[in-house]
């Protein structure tokens, strides 16, 4: 699973931005732990193109979820051709969304939830 985060830790609160994140967590589920924190400091003022690369990245580290505040059409298309799924509208803590996620309160979205270059 991959988190869109202000930080690089599980206590960090998700950041509402997919593409300009300024930290990207992948998380083990069934462990709930960090497997890593990418620091997304260049897409973050990127002039377009941040939310495609940022779900490249989902796709190259084998995410199957990601979570965030917001997904633009484009990145929306991006994660959906690589079978992705999309937990939008998420707020609280890396930690708590991952709680949250394995009690079952996420489902997949259908449509993006933001206009491009949010």
């Amino acid at each position: 699973m991959l988190i869109t985060s202000t930080g690089p830790s599980l206590d960090d609160q998700v950041d509402e931005r997919f593409g300009r994140a300024r930290w990207l967590l992948l998380v083990d589920t069934d462990s709930r732990t960090l497997l890593e924190a990418l620091d997304n400091h260049r897409q973050v003022n990127a002039m377009q193109g941040s939310g495609i690369k940022v779900a490249e990245i989902a796709g190259e580290k084998g995410a199957e979820w990601v979570l965030t505040g917001f997904v633009g059409p484009k990145a929306f298309a991006a994660l959906q051709a690589m079978d992705i799924r999309i937990g939008q509208g998420v707020k609280g803590t890396a930690r708590q969304v991952v709680e949250s996620f394995l009690r079952g309160d996420f489902t997949a979205a259908e449509a993006p939830n933001a206009e491009s270059h949010w």
